[in-house]
């Protein structure tokens, strides 16, 4: 996971870089000063890549070496069962719908709307994480 963290650490260097730049440089060439909105929305994204290339930084630590990270593996080391995939399901679908009512809700301020929005947000990420739970397992 060297490769993902190194990803976002480009990203994070890049994006408190340009902030600077772009908070000098509205700074001088405007009359109004430093345009506030830009500058923190470039400090922003910089500061969330901070913190996912950590969180993969901290889990790459601790999961062992994959073939991706190895600069001499094959092909074939990659090969092999990766985990497990829906086949189909329709929680996304319920969860895409929640989620576009709660930005309607948002966008006309409606309140009364917006809690159905969330009380279904939540149904639908609860039925899409728990989906193929099938409870603990008594062996």
């Amino acid at each position: 996971m060297k490769n993902e963290a190194r990803l976002f650490d480009i990203v994070m260097v890049f994006a408190f870089f340009v902030a600077v730049v772009y908070g000098v440089m509205t700074g001088v060439m405007t009359d109004d000063g430093v345009e506030p909105i830009g500058t923190v929305a470039l400090i922003l994204t910089g500061g969330l890549t901070l913190l996912v290339g950590s969180y993969i930084r901290f889990v790459g630590r601790r999961i062992p070496a994959r073939p991706e990270d190895n600069e001499e593996a094959e092909v074939s080391d990659g090969a092999g069962e990766l985990g497990f995939f829906s086949a189909g399901s329709y929680w996304p679908f319920g969860l895409a719908a929640c989620a576009a009512l709660g930005g309607v809700a948002l966008a006309f301020f409606q309140i009364w709307l917006l809690i159905f929005a969330i009380i279904g947000l939540l149904i639908t990420i609860g039925g899409l994480v728990f989906e193929y739970h099938t409870g603990p397992s008594h062996h």
